[in-house]
């Protein structure tokens, strides 16, 4: 008997174990989701919205904690002044296509589930095509006075060759948001952008030129979406967006207190690999 359960202890512990932890920054959770939920030594799983859980530092931030308080300013030399406006069009970003900027890949862009990566050369949902904007490409909260984000820019002196997949910091100068830092990656542009312009991405900001969410989400009345520029108005109507979009527009009433095209200093920056999991663009 002892000779039976010693082999049975053996064979038990030769077998390949069926679970595996997800890497840092890697996706842990969330509608459909068949992958493992637990995250590797050091991160721990955080909730952004119903299809997207993330891998996080165990010692950083995520899109729904409490927020910490703040620690020290951002340097402001070395800055520019510019301009902020928000958006969200559903469309492929400009980033998303080849030949764009020395980059390891263009920004991902999603199917019409927002999660399923679509090829590269896949025309935008806004032109008749089947890719969109993906759904983890909204703002998150870090800290009480920092968050990251993705933005449509244009950068006086420059191209898309320097800014496409690029990182900035936004040091907000007015409105409640005055002294809080937004680091976005660049995954946009725009023809109706002005001087040192960041078009910062956050669902219910406004559909802009392009209306593509009326053809990924056709089920959502338009009117949902709000005014063309500026989008919705009240926190409650982010329950009209759909469910995998209403964390990004919870944080614009939240860590952003509403507050309406803030001005800002910026500067390039390092970008936290964080923001590039989910565009998987990285600068060369």
């Amino acid at each position: 008997m002892l000779k039976v359960t010693f082999l049975l202890v053996i064979a038990i512990s030769n077998l390949p174990s069926s679970r595996s932890c997800s890497a840092l920054y890697a996706q842990c959770g969330g509608k459909d989701w068949k992958g493992s939920s637990e995250c590797c030594t050091g991160s721990t799983c955080n909730f952004q919205n119903d299809y997207y859980s993330q891998c996080l530092p165990s010692s950083g931030g995520s899109g729904n904690t409490t927020p910490k308080p703040a620690t020290q300013a951002p340097p402001t030399a070395g800055r520019k002044n510019g301009v902020t406006t928000r958006y969200w069009d559903c469309c492929k970003a400009s980033c998303g296509w080849s030949g764009k900027a020395s980059v390891t890949s263009p920004v991902k862009t999603c199917a019409r589930n927002g999660i399923t990566q679509v090829g590269v050369n896949d025309a935008s949902g806004c032109h008749g095509g089947n890719a969109y904007m993906c759904s983890n490409q909204q703002p998150w909260n870090v800290s009480a006075s920092l968050s990251y984000g993705y933005a449509a820019a244009y950068i006086t002196g420059q191209s898309e060759s320097s800014w496409c997949c690029a990182c900035y910091s936004l040091l907000f100068t007015s409105g409640p948001v005055a002294g809080k830092e937004l680091i976005v990656q660049v995954t946009n542009t725009g023809g109706d952008l002005g001087e040192n312009h960041f078009d910062i991405q956050m669902p219910g900001g406004g559909v802009g030129l392009f209306d593509g969410c009326s053809n990924q989400f056709p089920e959502v009345a338009k009117s949902s979406w709000g005014q063309q520029y500026g989008g919705i108005s009240q926190r409650s109507e982010c329950n009209n967006l759909p469910a995998s979009l209403r964390s990004g527009c919870f944080w614009r009433f939240d860590w952003f207190q509403n507050a309406d095209n803030p001005k800002m200093s910026f500067k390039e920056v390092p970008c936290p690999a964080a923001l590039t999991a989910n565009t998987q663009c990285v600068r060369k």
